[in-house]
């Protein structure tokens, strides 16, 4: 029976029964006694037992992102990353330098670019991209991931042509005088393009998403929800990954995963079902795509968009065809993630929800970006969850008020007011959309703008205290997956995943000092892990 004191520490547990305490005591990985330091140390304290002292750090339950791709992640770790480039010309030059290490003939790989943040604002032609890697395809990720662009050799290889059969959903995007491709496919054109890529070998996804875990565990995570299927090669080829790593060669970070619901078949048939694995690894939710984004005008709204009032945005899907989806995951008592960025979306979703009765764990509407009053009182259910990610508002703003308008800009990014209405919210990142820093996310929630922004924020009515961020990050997460009985506060007979950070959230004077705050331990299951 192994037991670890933490102690000296200033630990804020989030739960009312003992909210500040000095020392937790853990056994089995599993948080037994919590108190005063001289207390834990004179009943626990004897020859065996391990004390760890945390030097008067600050602890909180462990971090939660409710929603990340790991996937994603681990790509950036072996593809070309374009996060955070500034200007075309940039990413030009990072493509050209990436093609002259590839063979000729092999596939550029990319993701992350976004030109809203481009000085020039533009993204390149595809003859700029051919002429940048004119050996080889290119097929590059936007960092919403429902735009891509691809250079000429690409289309060859897919055989495009004018008169070709696009995918639901998708659209080749052609010069409006030569009608010929730009080089940018949106939505669920990219099929076009995917299944020529040759797939990355079992090992190098193995040792790609090592490197993403341990990376989120840097970060402060202990628990990540993750959606990765269609991009690791299918269920199988998923939760083995994740299984060999976590179950079997002892990694950390505690996965709950999302499966698309292409994949429902696999799971029936390999009987698996939400809740399947253990408290490290577990099967989650059904995902569904409800809508795309707002970059390109793809979410689903109630009223045009403000900058092109004849567009609407698109559904993924009819409302019958969701509605079935919905049927056959529930009909194997599977509930469903549904990525919903426009108000009109969330309106489709919540009324095929309604339809149908819970399950033994919650459903969750991932984004929740444009909301309408009548829509909140509707998300107030407690079989229901908002997968919020606030650091979009960094992504988003402040070319998002051109999109959308005035008018419905004070229901954008409502949180303070999902929150007020009695909505479960769940923090995330949607890495790596956003990065997977979690104090990021709390940062953005608290001031509504970019780390390098001066001014109060965008829409302040919707901020949130920097106690209502960390529970976000905290006590949603553990609601998502309906495991608020076991993490998500630091309690007698929860799991021992705390935080500790190098500066005290709560004490600081302005939330910009989380941006010079560290993460000096990560603790899963009652031990410190090696990052």
């Amino acid at each position: 029976m192994s037991k670890t004191i933490f102690a000296n520490g200033v630990i804020y547990t989030l739960d009312s029964k003992n909210p500040v305490v000095e020392t937790v005591v853990v056994e089995n990985g599993k948080i037994v006694d919590l108190g005063t330091q001289k207390d834990m140390l004179l009943q626990w304290g004897r020859h065996g037992v391990t004390t760890i002292d945390l030097q008067g750090k600050m602890v909180t339950p462990g971090l939660i992102d409710s929603h990340l791709h790991l996937s994603g992640v681990t790509f950036n770790f072996l593809d070309l990353d374009l996060t955070g480039v500034k200007s075309k010309k940039e990413m030009l030059e990072k493509i050209k330098a990436k093609a002259s290490t590839v063979a000729p003939g092999s596939w550029l790989i990319g993701m992350g670019w976004d030109e809203n943040l481009f000085e020039d604002g533009t993204t390149p032609s595809i003859q700029e991209l051919d002429y940048a890697a004119p050996q080889c395809p290119i097929y590059l990720k936007r960092i919403c991931y429902h735009a891509f662009l691809v250079n000429s050799k690409a289309l060859e290889i897919c055989n495009y042509h004018s008169s070709m059969e696009i995918p639901m959903g998708g659209s080749v995007v052609l010069d409006p005088d030569t009608k010929k491709p730009t080089g940018l496919i949106l939505e669920s054109a990219s099929k076009l393009i995917t299944k020529y890529i040759p797939e990355k070998t079992y090992e190098e996804l193995k040792n790609g998403l090592a490197q993403a875990m341990k990376f989120a565990v840097k970060k402060g995570l202990t628990s990540a929800h993750t959606n990765d299927p269609a991009y690791f090669g299918g269920l199988d080829q998923t939760y083995r990954l994740y299984d060999e790593l976590i179950n079997q060669e002892g990694y950390g970070l505690r996965c709950n995963l999302l499966i698309d619901y292409p994949f429902l078949k696999d799971l029936k048939e390999r009987g698996m079902c939400a809740g399947y694995g253990n408290n490290q690894l577990q099967i989650g939710a059904i995902k569904i795509f409800a809508d795309g984004a707002f970059g390109r005008r793809t979410a689903l709204l109630s009223d045009p968009y403000h900058d092109a009032p004849g567009q609407f945005g698109e559904a993924m899907q009819d409302q019958e065809t969701f509605y079935q989806m919905v049927k056959d995951s529930r009909e194997y008592s599977m509930p469903i993630a549904v990525h919903t960025i426009g108000d009109k979306a969330l309106e489709n979703v919540l009324d095929v929800l309604d339809q149908f009765p819970m399950v033994n764990y919650r459903d969750r509407i991932i984004h929740v970006s444009l909301v309408r009053e009548d829509l909140i009182k509707r998300l107030a259910n407690q079989s229901r969850v908002a997968d919020i990610q606030p650091r979009f508002v960094v992504g988003d703003y402040p070319w998002i008020q051109e999109r959308i308008g005035e008018d419905r800009e004070q229901y954008l990014y409502a949180w303070k007011s999902l929150l007020s209405s009695g909505v479960i919210c769940a923090g995330g990142s949607d890495a790596p959309v956003e990065p997977v820093d979690p104090l990021l996310g709390i940062h953005s929630a608290a001031t509504r703008r970019a780390p390098w922004d001066q001014h109060e924020g965008w829409n302040i009515k919707e901020k949130l205290s920097m106690l209502e961020a960390l529970k976000v990050f905290t006590i949603g997460g553990a609601y998502a997956t309906s495991e608020e009985n076991i993490k998500g506060t630091l309690s007698r007979g929860k799991l021992a995943d705390m935080t500790v950070y190098s500066k005290n959230l709560f004490e600081m004077e302005h939330p910009d000092e989380l941006l010079k705050t560290d993460i000096e331990m990560t603790i899963i299951d009652g031990k410190v892990q090696e990052v």
